[in-house]
Order: structure tokens, then C-alpha cells, then sequence
């Protein structure tokens, strides 16, 4: 400590000394050394003589004092400054009057505040020197500077941080980590108050720095990520080029050990036992193993294989890419009655291996895992599993078929019972003895109807139903010979009249719907009841087919035109069955060609063209008929307006009807009355005798006269209505009963105006004459359609003539 001290105060002694020789050297330079004139300037002589002026030189100041007096920086002096006191000395610029001041009267400058170079490190500055008497200037105002000197006053300092560094575990002794660098405030170009040098305070035992440039690396080659994965370390930085006295700062750089695979995997237990049923379908997770590894990062990733026979065979291992687990799936069915325990080698392997350590030991490891196969109630099984039965179609219902055979896979000898899925047998053709499994015919079989039969065999266990297994069984009916041949189709030929003997007429083939082995073979031949044929002969071409031949010469239509040939054709069996078919041979005449012409009545080639006389002809017969219908048509249509206009007079269609309401009873010009009297013509009636007498209304009156000799409705207060509603009643009864009465059969119904209304009914049903001197017995000759009115009115008038009488 005393020794610290002792070096300290020498340094301090120094820089007293060196700031007083500065000082002492600038007051020498102010009085001795000469200051050139401006250029142009006033004070040059004729004669060559230079006047002098400013006498001064660069000026210095330490930084940071700490003296209570003001620090002495230098003088400034003209050289026509005689001593007496007439020349006043000032200064302007930066701080001047605050940080530096001059004295008037010798021109001394003094520093009177602390500075720093680290903040300023020079101050520019004017200088005057001005007559006391007169103040005119008496040299040009002069820049000058004062430069702040500097001392060793900061610190170096780490300005990049925090710093945070890698490097790879294992990595060789002097592998670069990262480089650190501390910047020092102080004039790098004065002393070595900025010069640096690095060092390691905390961490030198893994590490190391360079003590010129800050670059850190390995001190050591065993750095092991799995045992400390980060480590702090402290580097200093001291100025003076780390001499005593220099001044220091430090930073701690972070520095990570990154991970390399070094480390293979390991399985944390040498056995692993997982149980599963046994109708487990394939692809289950039984279950699932890790194997640990202590790299991280890719380094981890690892793959998992089964390395025994048997294992390979029943179970699969796939690697779970999230978590890197194995996981164990059943590959091949399970069956706890063949074996009860499985034993899996699995064997676990980095997907990356680094080259560099594969000198630390193999990359992998190896685990066993035992299956144990639990035992489940299992439906019967099915054995052998042969799934093609055959049976003749010729056998007899309850003929057997095939047996099939299950059993039950848990206990031996355990009864089976069996039964047909009838879904899949519907018309129930085959039958299965429930105890045997033997399957047997139930109806007649056909192999023509129904070649193939696919059913659905049941096993189930006696005690326990619910556990049934399914088998399908393909079942072929095999071919007898039970349908014998017949001809393809029912031929039928030509001949022609002059035919020749010896010429081919027809070639014939056979159909059989059975299939036997060996193919079909015919053989043809003409029936028995062709015995005394000598017209036609028959050939058979070994071929399954036959030609016939005519046999005469010449055929005579005027005698015969149709003659029918039987034809007996035998397959080959067994057993040899036959048919008789018919060839229907027609005489046709034939041109000299040989063309056929017409046969019987049917002509067989007609003439494609027509002359140009048939065509006319053809469309003259075409013409008259259009005109014909066009002539039927319009007659019609005559005919029918003819008795629409007939209709119209109908007496029914002639009633007005006006739906609009008028103003009441007494309204009486609501309606055009003109119009509706203008249906009869009332100028033919007599005056005299109020619609004619006895002797004009005869028999012999003309109905349409008549027509217009109705009377007209006269008020009477005495009104009957029941004839009327008798009548409406009677016809009402009338329609209800006929159905076949169409719609415009019906009453036309006229509304009685009521008891004060002034215009007199249109209605001739209630017509009533005072005089009763009207006479309707010409009612009887408008026809049946006013039978019931004329016997009405004929009633009426009888009525009255004897109420009169």
C-alpha cells in the first residue's frame, strides 16, 4: 500500500513539473518569438524592415485542475507594447470572460474553471490590443487556440456488451469463442493513457483471452454440454498498457456450449412387458418404449427397428416424430391358442451420427419386449377354409352337397351348431343338418335356370349364439344331358319352280341349352314320317350343321306351293337325346336368273322404280283424296251452323238477363223494355179478341206465327202459384233420378217482380187473362218440347170454362 502510494505521488510530481516547464516555455515564446504582420499590412517598411506585431505561440492547458488558483495558460503581447500601461489587451471567442480571462495591462490569460478534454479538447480565441486613450486598435485582432492537454481521467469501457458467446462442447484448446473490445476516452495520440490491454478475471480456467486484441477462446478440451452448458466469464480491459497507475473497466461475456452427438441413446429398462387381446385387428398400438438420449436438437432424433425373426414377422415398429417413441402395432393376427407370449427385440439408433465421435462407442441400444396374448371367447372357425362345392343338377331333392366343418378355437370338442344365411339363400334350394354342417339339396336343381349358388354358411357355438362365424360357399351345378337339341330357328325356304336336282336349298343348325365336357355333336336326319320323301334330301355336314337338296326336277306351284320337310336331330349324350324340327320349303317362281319373284300370293322382290305414268296416276288418286275430305269437311261444318242457327231459336237460349241492380221497385227505367218486347212481334195480335179466338188457334195454325202470339202478364191480385210449383217440383224429381239428362236440359226460372211494380211481367207461364178469352191449344203444334206447357194451359182453360159455365 505505502509502495502504491509512493508511485502515485511521483506520477503527480511529474506532471507538476511538466506543466510548469510548458508554462514557463510559452511565457518565453509570448516575449521572444517574433509574430509575422498580415500580408499588405501597414507595419511594412520601405526600406525592407518588417515591423513587428503579435508575439505569441500555441497555447496549453492540463485538464481537469483542481488548484485553487487560476490556472496560468499565457500571455499575449504586441511588440509596441512599451511597458507604460497605454495598450489595453482583450479577447473574445469561446470563453472568453467566463473560462479564460486576460489581464488589460500584460496580456496574461488564466484558466478559472476545470475542463475536460473528453469534452472539449481545444477553445479558439481573438485577441485585441487597443490604444487606453483613444480604444482604436493598434494590431489586427488574431486568432489564436488553446488546446486542453490531457491526463489519464477515463476508464476503458466495454460499449458492444452484453456479450454473448457460443461454442460446440468437446471443441480442441484455443478454439475462438467470440472477441471483446473497450474503448478508452483519453488522446490515443499523446502518452498511453489509451493504450489497452485485456485480461481474464473470473473463468480462466476454461478460458482464455488475448490481451492485444480481446479474442477469447479455449483454455481447455474437455467442455461437456451435458455437464454445464453455459459459463460466465469476467474479461477486464486496463489503459497505461497495463503499467501501475492505468485505469480499468470489465464486462462478463456469456458464454454457450452447444451441443454435438455425443452421446448415443440408451433404453431406461432392459425389458418391457405389455399384454393385448387377441382378436386384436391388425395395425393396434400395443404399446410404446422411449430410449433416452442426452443430446438435444436433432441429435435426439432416432429410429427404432425389430432385430429378431419373429418379431418381424407378427409386430411392427414405427418412430413417433413428435415425441421419438417407438410405437408397437400388431402386424399378423393373433391367436392365443398357438402361442401365449411374444418376445420383440427392438433396437433404438440415432438418425445422425457424427463422424468425429464414433470412436466414443456405438450409436444404439437394444431393448426386449414380451407380448402376452390374452384369451378371448372366439366365434368357430371354419376348416378347411375351401369355399367350391359341386352337385349334379339331375340330384334328387336331399341329396348331400358337401360338409362343411368348424370349430371352436377355445375348447376342444365343443359342439358347433350351423345354419344357412337365408339372405343369401332365399328360395331355400339347399338345406344344412344344423349338427353336421352337411349341406343338402332342398329343391330340384336346373343348371340352365341357375348355374352358380353363393350362400352364406353360419357357425355358431351351441351355448352361446351371439358368437357366429361366416363362411361363403360357391356351389356349381355340373351339366346333365336332360334338354335335348332343337333348331336355331324356324326355317323356312324358297325353290324355285325350275329348280334342278341336286340344289343346295337350306343349311341348318342346332341349339341345346346343355354344356357338356366335351362339346356338342349333332348328328341330322329326316324323321320317319319323311320315309317316302323324294322330293328334298337331307346332308349332314359333320359340322353340327346340314344343307338339304332338292331331289326332282322341277316343281309345279298349281299342285303343291308349300311343302313342310321333318327333320330328326340327335346330340351325342349321354343319353342321346332328340327333336324333330320342321323346314318350311314354298315353290316360288324365279326369272331366268334364278331370282326369286313371287311366292304363292306374296310377291318376294318388288320393282324399285315406278314409270313416270304410275307416278301421275299415283298422285292424281292422292289429289282426289284431299279434295274429298276438304268437300266432307266443309259440309260438316255447314251442317253444323246450320243447326247451331236452329238452337238459337230455342226459346230457352232468348231470355236477357241483366245481373246490374236498379233502384228498387218503382225504378222504371232501369231497363230498356223496348228490347225485351222486341223479341215478339205483338202487331199480329188482335186487338178484338186478346190473342185470338176458338177458330184461330186450331190445329192448323203455323207454329211460327204462333210464336209471336204469346199474352202478356195482366196484375192480379189473386194469385195462384201452386200449379207452377207442382210442375218445378215434379221435374225436379225427374232430373235427380236420370243421370243421363245432360246440363242444358233445365228450367230457366223467372222471378216474380213483386205486387207493386208497373211494368208488367215478360213471363207468359202466369199469364192471365181477365176475359179468359185466350186460346193456347196451339201450344200442342210447337213440338214435345212444349207438350208439358200445352197440357198446362189446356188444363187451365178447362178449369176456367167450367167455373164459367
Amino acid at each position: 500500500m505505502a509502495k502504491g502510494l509512493q508511485g502515485c505521488s511521483w506520477t503527480m510530481l511529474l506532471l507538476f513539473c511538466a506543466i510548469q516547464e510548458l508554462g514557463s516555455w510559452a511565457m518565453h515564446t509570448a516575449v521572444e518569438s517574433p509574430g509575422l504582420g498580415e500580408p499588405g499590412d501597414p507595419a511594412l517598411l520601405a526600406g525592407g524592415r518588417v515591423k513587428r506585431g503579435w508575439v505569441w505561440n500555441q497555447f496549453f492547458v492540463v485538464e481537469e485542475y483542481t488548484g485553487t488558483e487560476p490556472l496560468y495558460v499565457g500571455k499575449i503581447h504586441s511588440d509596441s507594447d512599451e511597458g507604460d500601461g497605454s495598450i489595453k489587451y482583450t479577447i473574445s471567442g469561446e470563453g472568453a470572460g467566463t473560462i479564460f480571462l486576460i489581464d488589460e495591462i500584460t496580456g496574461d490569460i488564466h484558466a478559472t474553471e476545470r475542463l475536460d478534454r473528453e469534452q472539449k479538447t481545444f477553445y479558439t480565441l481573438r485577441a485585441q490590443a487597443r490604444d487606453r486613450q483613444t480604444d482604436q486598435l493598434l494590431e489586427p485582432e488574431s486568432e489564436f487556440i488553446i488546446k486542453v492537454q490531457d491526463i489519464n481521467d477515463s476508464e476503458p469501457r466495454f460499449l458492444e456488451g452484453p456479450y454473448i458467446g457460443s461454442v460446440a462442447e468437446l471443441s480442441p484448446v484455443g478454439t475462438s469463442v467470440m472477441q471483446v473490445m473497450a474503448s478508452d476516452a483519453d488522446d490515443p495520440t499523446y502518452g498511453s493513457s489509451a493504450r489497452v490491454v485485456y485480461s481474464v478475471l473470473e473463468g480462466e480456467q476454461h478460458f482464455t483471452v488475448d490481451s492485444k486484441t480481446g479474442v477469447i477462446r479455449t483454455a481447455v478440451a474437455d467442455l461437456d454440454r451435458e455437464t454445464q452448458d453455459r459459463y460466465e466469464v469476467v474479461i477486464r480491459a486496463t489503459d497505461m498498457a497495463g503499467q501501475l497507475g492505468g485505469l480499468s473497466g470489465s464486462t462478463t461475456v456469456t458464454i454457450v456450449v452447444t451441443d454435438v452427438n455425443d452421446n448415443p441413446p440408451r433404453f431406461p429398462q432392459k425389458m418391457y412387458q405389455f399384454s393385448i387381446v387377441e382378436t386384436a385387428p391388425v395395425g393396434t398400438a400395443i404399446g410404446r418404449v422411449k430410449a433416452e438420449d442426452s443430446d438435444v436438437g436433432e441429435n435426439t432424433d432416432m429410429t427404432y427397428q425389430v432385430k429378431d425373426e419373429e418379431g418381424v414377422e407378427m409386430f411392427k415398429v414405427t418412430t413417433d416424430s413428435n415425441t421419438q417413441e417407438a410405437v408397437i402395432t400388431v402386424q399378423k393376427p393373433l391367436d392365443y391358442e398357438s402361442k401365449k407370449v411374444h418376445t420383440v427385440v427392438v433396437e433404438a439408433l440415432n438418425k445422425f451420427v457424427d463422424p468425429r465421435f464414433v470412436d466414443l462407442g456405438t450409436f444404439r441400444d437394444q431393448t426386449i419386449v414380451r407380448v402376452s396374448v390374452l384369451d378371448v371367447d372366439e366365434p368357430p372357425e371354419f376348416r378347411p377354409p375351401s369355399n367350391l362345392m359341386e352337385v349334379q343338377e339331375d340330384a334328387h331333392v336331399g341329396s348331400v352337397v358337401g360338409v362343411v366343418t368348424a370349430l371352436d378355437p377355445d375348447t376342444a370338442n365343443h359342439p358347433v351348431r350351423y345354419a344357412i344365411d337365408r339372405s343369401t339363400d332365399a328360395e331355400r334350394i339347399f338345406d344344412i343338418d344344423a349338427k353336421t354342417g352337411a349341406i343338402v339339396t332342398g329343391k330340384v336343381l336346373d343348371r340352365e335356370t341357375a348355374g352358380w349358388h353363393n350362400i352364406t354358411v353360419l357357425a355358431m357355438e351351441a351355448d352361446n349364439h351371439s358368437q357366429v362365424s361366416r363362411a361363403s360357399l360357391r356351389i356349381r351345378i355340373l351339366d346333365v344331358n336332360d334338354n335335348p337339341p332343337e333348331l336355331a330357328t324356324p326355317y323356312e325356304a324358297a325353290v324355285c319352280e325350275d329348280a334342278k336336282p341336286g340344289q343346295l336349298i337350306q343349311t341348318i343348325s342346332v341349339v341345346d341349352r346343355d354344356e357338356p365336357q366335351s362339346g356338342h355333336r349333332f348328328y341330322f336326319t329326316l324323321a320317319p314320317e319323311a320315309s317316302n320323301n323324294h322330293h328334298f334330301s337331307l346332308l349332314d355336314i359333320q359340322d353340327n350343321t346340314a344343307a338339304v337338296h332338292t331331289q326332282r326336277v322341277g316343281f309345279n306351284r298349281q299342285e303343291q306351293d308349300v311343302y313342310l320337310l321333318p327333320i330328326l336331330v340327335v346330340d351325342s349324350g349321354p343319353p342321346a337325346l332328340s327333336s324333330t324340327g320342321t323346314l318350311t320349303i314354298r315353290v316360288c317362281g324365279c326369272d331366268s336368273n334364278g331370282a326369286i319373284q313371287s311366292c304363292n300370293s306374296t310377291a318376294y322382290v318388288v320393282s324399285a322404280t315406278l314409270s313416270p305414268g304410275a307416278l301421275i296416276a299415283l298422285l292424281v288418286c292422292v289429289l282426289i283424296l284431299v279434295v274429298l275430305v276438304l268437300l266432307i269437311l266443309t259440309l260438316k261444318r255447314h251442317h253444323k251452323s246450320h243447326l247451331t242457327s236452329e238452337d238459337d231459336e230455342d226459346m230457352r237460349d232468348n231470355v236477357i238477363k241483366y245481373n246490374d241492380e236498379g233502384g228498387g221497385e218503382q225504378d222504371t227505367e232501369a231497363y230498356d223494355m223496348s228490347a225485351l218486347r222486341s223479341l215478339y212481334d205483338f202487331s199480329d195480335i188482335k186487338a178484338g179478341d186478346g190473342g185470338g179466338g176458338p177458330g184461330e188457334g186450331g190445329p192448323g195454325r203455323n207454329p211460327a206465327s204462333e210464336l209471336h202470339a204469346l199474352p202478356q202478364w195482366v196484375q192480379s191480385p189473386d194469385l195462384d202459384f201452386s200449379v207452377f210449383r207442382d210442375y218445378i217440383c215434379r221435374k225436379v224429381e225427374q232430373a235427380d233420378e236420370d243421370l243421363s239428362v245432360p246440363p242444358y236440359d233445365s228450367f230457366q226460372t223467372y222471378a216474380f217482380e213483386g205486387s207493386d211494380s208497373p211494368v208488367p211481367s215478360l213471363s207468359s207461364i202466369n199469364t192471365w187473362s181477365s176475359g179468359s178469352e185466350q186460346d193456347f191449344s196451339y201450344l200442342g203444334g210447337w213440338g214435345p218440347r212444349f207438350r208439358q206447357l200445352a197440357a198446362l194451359y189446356a188444363g187451365r182453360r178447362g178449369d176456367e170454362d167450367g167455373e164459367e159455365s
